[in-house]
């Protein structure tokens, strides 16, 4: 990721409540004026968070895996999803599985992880008729915005990530960790600092705590960076949440989040979160060909719920260590 720029060749709209946004009409080959344009399109991320570039006329997985691959040192490999995506070439995704009529409320990709990606590459093959949009939340502003008491306390304890693992809800297992052997699971959850338990059924039971306050690795900025709100219970849609407590019991649903100590994070702390998120969301609806670029610790970003097909590719780049963001709670890896 590279330092902010003050100038910019691109010529980016800024408007509140929008993410910046670029015209490149009439650019022609795509992934050329990728290349060409790199330096300034990551300079614009770098100073504002996440471009949104219009008129590139994106049209196929291959034509947008090109593009990702001029924009980025190489594409990660994604590893303890939380959803199932369809995997293309060359480290070019599928959006999450997700309903289309619930939120993916604002997250930092991968955030529970030890290594996560700096930035996230977007592109729209097919836009929704109405909604879907991937909104956007600097994660300062919403850092600045929440009680302070609050922010000592996720400082001090960090959070905790409790995930059971099955193959009806959510990520299995086997697609969370790229391999049914349950060896290798348990050598991965080892090595990157995740409590596991298998559960009489065959499923999974983890729990990895991890710094929901970090310090982005080239500003130094102190970025709210996590899924506290996002994959806790009472984000989930109640009707649904019964559900699930009743199908699998209040400790087996397929996810949720708790304090660092393990204390339960109440509704009202999660309502509160997602308020905030959204008092500071900016968005703009997908139009097919769009291309979005996301800084990953400084911006949060979204799935709103849609109508009709939508098709958006996702790829990750720029491994980011947490050791390397200053983390608030210690975590040893076997």
């Amino acid at each position: 990721m590279s330092p902010p720029s003050p100038t910019s060749p691109l010529d980016v709209d800024l408007h509140p409540g929008r993410p910046p946004l670029m015209r490149a009409e009439g650019a022609g080959d795509a992934p050329r004026w990728a290349a060409e344009h790199r330096d300034a399109l990551r300079a614009v991320v770098a100073e504002h968070g996440s471009v949104l570039v219009r008129g590139l006329a994106l049209r196929d997985v291959a034509g947008i895996g090109a593009v990702f691959q001029r924009l980025a040192d190489g594409l990660m490999t994604e590893k303890e999803t939380f959803a199932p995506r369809r995997s293309h070439s060359g480290g070019v995704y599928s959006s999450s599985k997700w309903p289309s009529n619930q939120p993916m409320c604002m997250h930092h990709e991968l955030s529970y992880t030890l290594q996560f990606p700096g930035l996230m590459l977007f592109a729209c093959l097919g836009a929704p008729s109405h909604g879907g949009a991937t909104a956007v939340a600097d994660s300062t502003t919403v850092l600045d915005a929440l009680p302070a008491g609050l922010i000592t306390r996720f400082e001090r304890e960090g959070w905790l990530l409790i995930r059971n693992y099955n193959d009806e809800i959510g990520a299995s297992f086997a697609e969370a960790f790229g391999t049914e052997d349950r060896r290798a699971v348990e050598s991965y959850c080892r090595a990157h600092a995740i409590e596991f338990e298998w559960q009489p059924d065959g499923g999974l039971r983890t729990r990895q705590r991890r710094s929901a306050v970090v310090r982005h690795p080239v500003t130094g900025r102190r970025c709210w960076f996590n899924q506290v709100a996002f994959l806790n219970e009472w984000t989930i849609a109640p009707e649904v949440r019964e559900y699930l407590v009743d199908v699998y019991g209040a400790d087996g649903l397929p996810f949720t989040t708790r304090f660092g100590n393990g204390d339960p994070i109440g509704e009202d702390v999660v309502q509160l979160v997602n308020s905030v998120y959204d008092a500071n969301t900016a968005r703009e609806p997908w139009q097919a060909g769009d291309l979005m670029l996301v800084d990953n610790i400084r911006t949060a970003h979204s799935r709103e719920p849609f109508e009709g097909p939508r098709e958006v590719l996702v790829a990750m780049a720029g491994a980011v260590r947490l050791a390397d963001c200053s983390p608030t709670v210690e975590v040893t890896a076997g």
